[in-house]
């Protein structure tokens, strides 16, 4: 198992931070690279035309491995996930009717643009509520979205995980659904990929889309996308001169080249190989690789299960483990009159958590340990 890693990180021993899921903070080794590459600005003599395409490549290599795409080619650069999912929107090819899934308070970037297409297109939103505060609210709520997939179903658009609560789809069975009557699976994975298990081999989305500033350890305003098949001959949102055919010889330039380039690296933004925010979210990625999503998630699960436990045992809902992530929780309070005055206990305690519908939502990383979950389930009981 992993040990705890917090002397990697620029974080003070107070406060207590289990707010990752807000934003993640900076590893010391990325927050360097990003130092010396603001400097390197000031030498623009240094950086050379094969600089501009060099750094994306070793991105798209790393994201691709991270998330066990075969081919990095299939990862494009993009500066947020509302971009990442304008690019896939763009590209699907919509009638009137047409169904799209989505989940009850999933994060708006990935709600906002299919539900314009209600009034663009005629499409027919179709949220998810969550089940009441049970038992088995995530085996039912994944039973639901099943359910929701039609034959009229051309988009299912949602989470790994949702952002609220940390609540897990089953997306291989939902794939399948999928398959049966040929919709899109459009993934959010900006609350999950980099410390939850990703498979493209496995579970095959359509596109899988990501923030870089939380789990990925990187900066903001940069992150990456996985575009599968159906998207490698779509036309992207933004016509820049780098995602045409032969844009590395710069003395060609001048002759316009209308050729995209293959697959997903025409989706790129414009000036992706930003110098300073490219090699810092490399470094985020590369440090997860090294650590391993899979390792991080026990890692997170031996510091919370005892004190989660309580939690439960106190009357307080948490989603059962089967059902949710361990980096990413929702704890909700029987009475949620008393949300104010708990707010008011945690803040006074020196911890960042986040509220999130009826949730406090905590989210934690391998710079935090056991007592520190211990004292937030102090300010409960």
């Amino acid at each position: 198992m992993l040990e705890n890693q917090k002397h990697l990180f620029n974080l003070p021993e107070n406060p207590i931070y289990l707010n990752n899921a807000y934003m993640g903070p900076q590893l010391k080794s990325v927050e360097q690279i990003g130092i010396e590459n603001l400097k390197r600005k000031s030498r623009p003599f240094e950086i050379t035309a094969a600089d501009f395409f060099t750094e994306k490549e070793v991105l798209r290599s790393h994201f691709a491995e991270l998330i066990h795409a075969d081919d990095p080619k299939s990862i494009a650069i993009i500066p947020s996930v509302s971009y990442g999912i304008a690019n896939a929107l763009a590209n699907i090819p919509f009638d009137e009717g047409d169904g799209i899934v989505v989940l009850e308070e999933q994060f708006p970037s990935n709600f906002y643009a299919w539900k314009a297409l209600e009034e663009d297109k005629g499409v027919v939103i179709h949220t998810i509520a969550a089940p009441p505060i049970a038992a088995g609210r995530g085996r039912r709520w994944n039973d639901l979205i099943l359910e929701a997939i039609q034959r009229t179903t051309k988009v299912v658009a949602l989470p790994h995980a949702h952002w609220a609560d940390g609540t897990r789809f089953d997306l291989e069975k939902i794939r399948e659904k999928t398959d049966e009557v040929g919709a899109y699976l459009i993934i959010d994975g900006t609350q999950s990929v980099g410390v939850l298990p990703f498979s493209v081999e496995k579970i095959r989305p359509d596109a899988l889309i990501c923030g870089g500033y939380k789990w990925l350890l990187g900066p903001y305003s940069l992150g990456v996308a996985y575009y599968g098949e159906r998207f490698y001959e779509g036309t992207p949102i933004e016509n820049n001169w780098m995602n045409h055919v032969g844009s590395e010889d710069f003395r060609n330039l001048v002759n316009y080249n209308y050729a995209m380039k293959p697959k997903a690296v025409r989706y790129d933004v414009g000036e992706s190989s930003n110098f300073i925010l490219t090699p810092m979210l490399i470094e985020g990625i590369r440090q997860l690789l090294e650590w391993q999503p899979e390792r991080i998630q026990e890692y997170c699960k031996s510091i919370s299960e005892g004190p989660l436990q309580q939690l439960q045992d106190a009357g307080y809902f948490v989603e059962d483990a089967a059902y949710r992530t361990h980096h990413l929780f929702g704890i909700y309070l029987p009475d949620v009159s008393q949300m104010e005055a708990l707010q008011q206990i945690i803040q006074e305690a020196g911890i960042f958590v986040s509220y999130r519908g009826n949730a406090v939502r905590v989210s934690c990383h391998l710079y935090n340990t056991q007592s520190e979950l211990e004292k937030l389930v102090s300010c409960f009981i």
